[in-house]
């Protein structure tokens, strides 16, 4: 029988763990298969040390949780459409965007959110590899919706049960009501058409705080993408969200990944928050990521005639 060898990713964090012995043979044995489903229920992050760096290694660990799906937004690029469906290349192309946080210029930045928000269906889980890691920067950061409630203030926490959140497919900074850093200045919007085209698409619906099966209650909202309140686009409604998010980013606490070699990350994105801490714009950075099926089953699309859902 195989063995792996689990540690928490951080004493002083209630969630993630480090996991090291996740090999080809190790991934056969089902007793280890269901240990590290067990392990993402219970602590939400995972990082595998010393992993063979193959595309179909991060696939057979992504199968782990569930089986592959395929990304509901076609443009994105993808590591081999025809043979790995749901595998997706993140990398500082000619179209990235590029933002300065404290005066350091930042390309592949990407402030907190969770996957396929603008979509009507998430996404269970997601792995991440790191094919080509800067030297500066490039760090992934992690924050637990679960720890996120319980230590927000009850009254603002209280607002945050009563909303539901809109998001798109436009993910341009400067249509970014809240939620960005006090020193966030952008130099170059993203240069694709996807976020143009979807301006006045049909919004996707979740609530700000949803429960677990095992009654934990998670905070899983973001500023990225959001369009407003279902039925509530106004100053107001941003203000409401402002004040909610910034309450979060108050108490939450983070797990800032440094990429090594050999090193994969799972991470339970019905829970979970990330943000891609940027890095310098002169050096490469290519990530893949996996798209595990799943879904919570509370989000919808807004009802709103004539809108037209993204592709």
């Amino acid at each position: 029988m195989s063995a792996i060898d689990v540690q928490p990713l951080d004493p002083g964090l209630s969630f993630g763990s480090s996991v090291a012995g996740v090999t080809d043979e190790a991934l056969d044995d089902e007793g280890v298969r269901t240990r590290l489903r067990r392990l993402l229920d219970e602590r939400g992050v995972i990082v595998c040390r010393n992993v063979e760096q193959t595309s179909a290694m991060q696939v057979k660990l992504s199968e782990v949780f569930g089986p592959l799906k395929d990304h509901p937004v076609y443009a994105v690029d993808r590591a081999d459409r025809d043979n790995l469906p749901g595998v997706i290349v993140i990398t500082a192309g000619p179209e990235a965007s590029i933002v300065e946080i404290d005066g350091k210029p930042l390309v592949t930045w990407q402030p907190w959110h969770f996957d396929h928000a603008y979509n009507n269906e998430m996404m269970y889980a997601a792995v991440l590899r790191s094919l080509k890691t800067p030297k500066d920067g490039g760090d992934t950061a992690f924050a637990d919706g679960t720890q996120i409630y319980d230590d927000m203030d009850p009254a603002i926490r209280a607002k945050a049960e009563e909303l539901n959140v809109l998001y798109n497919l436009d993910l341009r900074f400067g249509r970014q009501r809240f939620g960005l850093p006090r020193t966030f200045n952008l130099v170059k919007e993203h240069g694709n058409a996807i976020s143009e085209e979807n301006e006045n698409g049909r919004c996707s619906v979740h609530p700000a705080v949803w429960s677990r099966p095992n009654g934990k209650k998670v905070f899983h909202m973001c500023a990225y993408g959001c369009r407003g309140l279902e039925g509530d686009r106004s100053d107001e409604a941003f203000a409401r969200l402002a004040e909610v998010w910034n309450e979060a980013e108050r108490v939450m606490k983070v797990y800032t990944h440094k990429w090594e070699h050999g090193d994969m990350v799972i991470w339970d994105n019905l829970r979970v928050l990330h943000e891609a801490t940027g890095s310098n714009p002169e050096e490469e950075r290519e990530i893949h990521r996996t798209t595990i099926k799943g879904d919570y089953g509370l989000g919808k699309w807004e009802e709103q005639p004539g809108a037209e859902a993204a592709a």
